[in-house]
């Protein structure tokens, strides 16, 4: 009785002969497909072989390519949380500051750490209306204007795990870009997340869907001098499920 040869015998067989379209076998490969049979893999084809990455632009935040590998970048960090004490995050590495304008839009530098806007250490860091408690400014809110009824700003949805904008996400903005032009006010752009994963880890994904959608506005148009982020990361998060957390991770649109 004749045995069946297996798909591994045919393949070896194969490359053994040479014959023409041969089936590659990962990690060889002649094109990126060969790479990505895997819906959970993401690889390139070089010199014949799968490897994570061609050139950082291929790699996370956070990461450089390396060999075709993405690594942790030394040093790197996203949140202050991330840097040692009187350092702050600058420029995604931690080092102490030397002038308020390195600490963001509203923010202070004060002995070499960042005090964010909204942050705080004695009541005369917070507006008149507001008390430092815990490191925060809160209280009352100054009055702000109501939305203007000419047109109204469609928060901004993303996929799980991710800051890039889809189609759907670019079609809002182009709306939401339109409109800001219009009515010419100053809008806040708050980033958000759901639960899953660290709180630092959110608070830095949020940032990076908010200067997304900063970055996009700008290309379209719009003053940078009208914007400014918010990342609030898992902080008012409500899904308990997938669909929730589907409308958790977004870039909300505030008038100020």
């Amino acid at each position: 009785m004749r045995c069946p040869a297996s798909p591994r015998l045919l393949f070896l067989l194969c490359v053994a002969l040479g014959a023409a379209g041969c089936p590659t076998r990962y990690p060889a490969c002649k094109k990126d497909e060969d790479c990505n049979r895997d819906k959970d893999r993401h690889e390139f084809c070089v010199n014949q072989q799968c490897q994570q990455c061609r050139a950082d632009g291929d790699c996370p935040a956070g990461k450089m390519c390396n060999k075709g590998r993405c690594d942790p970048i030394p040093g790197y960090c996203d949140t202050d949380n991330m840097c040692p004490p009187n350092t702050s995050c600058i420029e995604h590495r931690c080092r102490a500051c030397t002038a308020d304008t390195e600490c963001g839009e509203g923010g202070r530098c004060r002995q070499g750490k960042c005090l964010r806007k909204g942050q705080c250490e004695t009541d005369d860091d917070c507006p008149e209306d507001q008390d430092c408690m815990n490191g925060t400014c809160v209280g009352g809110r100054k009055a702000v204007a109501p939305p203007p009824r000419e047109c109204t700003l469609a928060p901004i949805y993303f996929d799980f795990n991710e800051f890039t904008l889809t189609t759907d996400a670019t079609t809002s903005i182009d709306k939401n870009a339109a409109c800001i032009k219009k009515v010419d006010r100053k809008v806040a752009l708050v980033g958000r997340s759901d639960p899953r994963g660290t709180e630092e880890y959110n608070l830095a994904l949020s940032e990076h869907r908010a200067r997304q959608v900063k970055g996009q506005l700008e290309r379209l148009g719009v003053s940078g001098d009208k914007l400014h982020t918010l990342p609030k990361g898992e902080l008012e998060s409500t899904g308990k499920d997938e669909a929730g957390w589907a409308k958790d991770r977004r870039v909300d649109f505030e008038w100020q």
